[in-house]
């Protein structure tokens, strides 16, 4: 299915998620304060993480999320429907990336804002991974999972009964 309309398009007002914050900004976030508590109160490194083994795996966890995310945009914008949670969804996209995630940009995120880390080999960056996927979840997530689920209905349950949340 390339994707699926609501019978109302929904371009009120109310046609939105609510969510807590823009997730680019959330990631982004933890990834500056990671930086900025690096240089005031630096975290070791494990020993057990080689520099090289380190940034090879950062660079290919960057890599990852970013094809991730291209092939969840473009699927986006082939079918039609908004990138930006500050703009309404006008279709649900259930096949490529998202027949395996149902949140593969957010999956993206994660991937780049650990690959960096690891390429950094800044603890404190993996450390805030942590809280910005609590707020990811709780903040974006379930609030996108309810403002789906009224806009798109059983399209919507049945979609979320198939493919998982995350991975």
């Amino acid at each position: 299915m390339t994707g699926t309309t609501p019978a109302d398009n929904g371009a009120g007002r109310g046609d939105l998620p609510g969510v807590v914050a823009r997730p680019p900004l959330i990631y982004g976030a933890g990834l500056a304060l990671g930086f900025a508590l690096e240089a005031v109160w630096p975290l070791s490194w494990p020993a057990a993480v080689s520099r090289q083994v380190a940034i090879a795996l950062g660079l290919a966890l960057i890599a990852a999320g970013g094809g991730i995310f291209v092939a969840a945009v473009v699927r986006m914008m082939r079918v039609g429907t908004n990138v930006p949670t500050w703009r309404p969804t006008t279709a649900l996209v259930t096949d490529g990336v998202f027949a395996r995630s149902r949140n593969p940009i957010y999956v993206a995120f994660a991937f780049i804002h650990g690959g960096i880390a690891f390429a950094a080999g800044n603890a404190w960056m993996l450390v805030l991974l942590v809280p910005a996927l609590a707020l990811i979840h709780w903040g974006v997530v379930l609030r996108e999972e309810r403002y789906l689920e009224r806009k798109f209905g059983a399209a919507y349950l049945d979609y979320k009964s198939r493919v998982r949340r995350w991975l």
